[in-house]
């Protein structure tokens, strides 16, 4: 069984294939910052600045899906579902301007989910 860190809901996949017809190629970050709490944002790819402390989780329509190691410590037991809300964030986040804010559903990874993907 190959097990997935994260997933996506079929009204944050419809935001996220509009916003790449806008803005081309795009990533993810998890943020684990003081204003946003811990929510997904989504960037133009090459508009974040990712280094060796950021880890790959895995792909969203095509986009990389990136968190911080450090923040990576405190979700590493959980598979994370990304979806659409209503509602303004208070990020960059190209969501934003459309009223959208993608939010994250959590839950723990089963027993085997977990010994698969925390090797």
């Amino acid at each position: 069984m190959k097990c997935e860190r994260i997933a996506i809901t079929e009204k944050a996949a419809d935001v996220v294939k509009r916003l790449k017809v806008r803005h081309g190629n795009l990533i993810f970050h998890q943020s684990g910052g003081c204003c946003d709490g811990s929510a997904p944002m989504i960037f133009e790819e090459g508009d974040m600045y990712l280094d060796d402390s950021d880890i790959l989780l895995g792909h969203l329509e095509g986009a990389n899906y990136y968190m911080n190691q450090d923040q990576f410590e405190y979700w590493k037991h959980t598979h994370l579902t990304v979806d659409i809300t209503e509602g303004r964030g208070s990020s960059f986040s190209l969501e934003i301007p459309l009223g959208l804010r993608f939010i994250i559903h959590s839950r723990l990874l089963t027993d085997e989910e977990s010994t698969e993907l925390n090797k």
